[in-house]
């Protein structure tokens, strides 16, 4: 177990350089506060290209002090491995990882996050989105926007696609 911690440590202090500490100080978030964040992305997305835009979402919110309303930690505050859908009663669950009742990042990582998507975090793509749902033609992408309302619609395309398939 001591090698394995060690090992650890060396393997961490090696991945955050200089230049990703920067990076993360960069957006305001310390490297504990990156992984945290990576988590939830991983957990958002299958498709890596998206991952600099939702990590960009995110720290828009962040940001601007909205919460983060991400289901992957409501899943992880309820013990949940998977789930077809987050119901409004499950938004009631009292955890430091409700992030629809919680402002700001939970308390720790709901996963561990690939270095990949840490680096999306770090390198995060910069727009004004505030929102983002899987897109209705279910491949696993999303749709972005701006707009409340216009995340309603997006809302709405990807839960008739789950009505459609019974899910």
């Amino acid at each position: 177990p001591e090698q394995f911690i060690t090992r650890m440590a060396m393997e961490h202090d090696a991945f955050w350089t200089a230049e990703r500490k920067s990076k993360a100080q960069a957006v305001n978030l310390s490297p504990t506060e990156v992984s945290t964040l990576a988590s939830i992305v991983q957990a958002e997305t299958v498709k890596r290209a998206d991952a600099p835009k939702i990590a960009g979402v995110y720290l828009n919110r962040l940001r601007i002090g909205m919460p983060l309303q991400a289901d992957p930690t409501l899943k992880f505050a309820l013990g949940l491995d998977s789930i077809s859908r987050i119901l409004h009663k499950d938004m009631e669950v009292s955890s430091p990882y409700n992030t629809y009742q919680n402002r700001g990042l939970p308390p720790g990582p709901i996963n561990m996050p690939e270095t990949s998507i840490i680096d999306a975090v770090l390198n995060a793509e910069k727009s004004d989105y505030l929102y983002f749902c899987a897109r209705a033609d279910l491949s696993g992408y999303s749709d972005f926007a701006k707009s409340y309302d216009q995340h309603l619609v997006n809302a709405r395309k990807y839960q008739r696609a789950l009505n459609e398939r019974g899910i």
